[in-house]
């Protein structure tokens, strides 16, 4: 069972991207495209005031014409932000995201911000755990005494040294 602090260790890009609150929606926009992500934190000093994503711009687009240049992130941030720890499992982060119906939870460990992981961070490593289980039950099914290759392991205990041997 993977848990948080693994994703944010496998993360090619740990770097948490944010804006200010009185910043333009314009400039959200374009560190949401330059940095290539789907969600902003609103951050003033070290605490998070909210998150900015792609789809509440476009929805506040489509609600109402705002000028991005004068909207402020403030007036369309969710201020209501979730968070997760690094103790907690990708399927208990992935239940709290799909019942809130949030894609992004900040990672905060010691009242302190850690990191970010998305939906798509937890469905990969999700992904690769099953693709290892299913591995593992067909060599068993099987009867097959063999080295698992290494892309069939939990993508934290990926070495040379570390194949497992069933049989």
């Amino acid at each position: 069972m993977p848990f948080v602090q693994q994703i944010l260790n496998s993360k090619s890009d740990p770097r948490i991207w944010s804006v200010a609150p009185e910043d333009s929606l314009a400039l959200a926009l374009r560190e949401l495209t330059l940095k290539n992500v789907a969600a902003l934190l609103v951050m003033e000093e070290d605490s998070i005031l909210g998150i900015i994503t792609e789809r509440d711009i476009v929805r506040a687009s489509a609600a109402r014409r705002c000028d991005f240049d004068t909207t402020r992130v403030r007036e369309i941030m969710c201020s209501q932000v979730l968070y997760t720890t690094p103790e907690q499992t990708a399927e208990d982060c992935m239940a709290l995201m799909t019942d809130s119906r949030v894609r992004h939870l900040p990672v905060i460990e010691h009242g302190k911000l850690v990191g970010l992981i998305s939906i798509g961070d937890i469905v990969k490593v999700l992904i690769s755990e099953k693709e290892f289980l299913i591995e593992q039950l067909t060599c068993y099914i099987n009867g097959a005494e063999k080295s698992f290759p290494l892309s069939g392991m939990p993508f934290e205990d990926r070495t040379e040294t570390n194949l497992l041997k069933f049989g």
